[in-house]
């Protein structure tokens, strides 16, 4: 599921495991990172192309908002993280800590073993860094790419379980922004039916 692509991506990106220069300066880069926002391309493994704006308030709040005419989106509150799914007009919500997203959210980011680095490289000026969940390898990797001047993510790659990639590419890359009150807040699309 898409949701599920983007935000296995975000909720890896702050734990790295080995202190590699690499390591070391993405680490310092994301315990930097307290509000972003940035528009995002997805490449589904299907070739499909989404493009939106992705949002983040940290500790705790992000938000993806797909372009029309697509109108899903996913939000995290600071409790719970909403996926909306526009064609079914239903959502579904789990608590942060219970989500991936919750290593990306959390207000204290540092090393930690929750990922081991499987391989770093340099492709055409930018820094990689792929990595796998340490207990479950075979779920799949994700390589981060960073500009190097001035170093900050700019793309990431996830290769899923059965081998499908997807791609996910930012630009116009903006922090320290004051957001409005409510961007992280859900609000129901279709009040009237019934989610769940």
């Amino acid at each position: 599921m898409r949701f599920l692509i983007v935000f296995l991506a975000l909720a890896l990106l702050p734990v790295l495991a080995f202190a590699s220069q690499a390591t070391m300066q993405a680490d310092q880069y994301l315990k930097s990172l307290s509000t972003m926002q940035a528009r995002f391309s997805q490449v589904a493994a299907d070739g499909t192309t989404r493009t939106g704006t992705f949002y983040l308030d940290r500790p705790g709040k992000l938000r993806f908002e797909y372009d029309p005419p697509v109108k899903d989106f996913i939000v995290a509150d600071g409790v719970f993280i909403y996926f909306y799914d526009a064609k079914l007009k239903q959502q579904t919500n789990a608590p942060i800590g219970e989500t991936l997203a919750d290593f990306l959210l959390r207000k204290n980011i540092g090393l930690g073993g929750d990922v081991t680095v499987v391989s770093e490289d340099e492709l055409n000026g930018y820094r990689e860094i792929t990595i796998v969940q340490k207990d479950s390898p075979e779920n799949g990797t994700l390589t981060l790419g960073f500009t190097q001047a001035p170093f900050q993510i700019a793309y990431w790659r996830v290769v899923d379980a059965t081998g499908a990639t997807t791609n996910v590419t930012l630009s116009d890359i903006q922090t320290g922004i004051d957001f409005k009150s409510g961007l992280f807040a859900y609000h129901d699309p279709n009040p009237s039916g019934y989610n769940r």
